[in-house]
């Protein structure tokens, strides 16, 4: 996209937490007290993170979700707003707490656990989505994950499909999903994990064949330091990820999908929609924090 082409306009529907991140020097076994970790508290939910990475990606992003009226809503609202989304539909629930993750992370893998609590985010409704409508229809795309109902996620996904807006799901945390919800999704991106869960099937590429068979137009199966794997009606194709050496890697799917929706709402090629989505994801895993460490266009993008 030329300098002078308009910001594509993206909606994402989706979560805002405030992640509370121990770093450990490994993951504590069950019933295992661990002491010396460092403690940091990041900005964090699969959709705010996602619009914070489209936002940096550089996507006119609106938001819809909810948050509690409480310090911890506020300051996640406060930094949202820094990075120039909209949260006109970012609805404040009185009496309700906004969304907290706990996260360990385990410095000799690089892996991570993470619990995330009942909140504002539960109440995120149809009617949410309905009352922005105007925003969907003017939007190049809308992105949705699972942290938020899902007769929500299906309720946005008809109304893309309404206004002829492809409508990107990424299917995490990872949990069964209704066939005519897949029937809506223009693209499909899970990891591994999720894409063996949604269909039994171990072997990503036989999974994303039976994913397009469930009805979705293409599916892009992220597998971590290996990269990406398109499969769509032309068949499956790889995608290998810039080789970095991890710091966190919560926040990478986020990075990648936000950056692939920018991506698909600029009217990109697939193929150059995801190799500008993992350089930018690979990025984001040499810095610390979901929201913090997503990179910005400029060093993603030369125009």
């Amino acid at each position: 996209m030329a300098h002078s082409a308009p910001a594509p306009r993206l909606v994402i529907v989706g979560s805002s937490n405030t992640d509370l991140i121990l770093s450990c020097p490994r993951l504590p076994r069950p019933g295992e007290t661990l002491l010396g970790g460092e403690f940091q508290r990041f900005f964090g939910g699969k959709g705010a993170n996602q619009a914070v990475a489209a936002a940096r990606a550089g996507a006119k992003v609106t938001f819809i979700g909810a948050r509690g009226d409480d310090d911890f809503g506020q300051a996640a609202a406060t930094a949202l707003k820094k990075e120039g989304i909209d949260l006109r539909h970012f609805r404040v629930r009185k009496k309700i707490p906004s969304g907290i993750a706990l996260i360990l992370l385990g410095a000799d893998q690089g892996e991570n656990l993470i619990a995330v609590a009942r909140s504002a985010n539960d109440t995120v409704s149809a009617r949410d989505i309905s009352l922005a409508f105007p925003a969907i229809r003017h939007a190049r795309a809308v992105v949705a994950q699972l942290e938020v109902p899902l007769a929500t996620v299906t309720a946005a996904a008809k109304l893309a499909q309404q206004a002829k807006v492809p409508f990107i799901l990424n299917p995490a945390p990872a949990r069964p999903l209704p066939a005519t919800l897949l029937k809506l999704v223009h693209t499909l991106v899970p990891n591994e994990h999720e894409a063996a869960l949604l269909t039994g099937e171990k072997k990503p590429e036989w999974a994303g064949v039976r994913l397009l068979q469930s009805g979705c137009r293409q599916v892009v199966i992220t597998l971590g330091a290996k990269g990406a794997l398109l499969v769509d009606p032309n068949g499956s194709r790889s995608f290998a990820a810039p080789k970095v050496k991890p710091r966190d890697t919560v926040g990478a799917g986020d990075c990648f999908t936000g950056w692939l929706a920018t991506g698909i709402a600029e009217g990109l090629p697939i193929e150059k929609a995801i190799q500008r989505a993992l350089r930018a994801a690979s990025l984001s895993v040499t810095r610390p924090g979901a929201q913090s460490g997503m990179p910005y266009r400029r060093e993603i993008v030369r125009e």
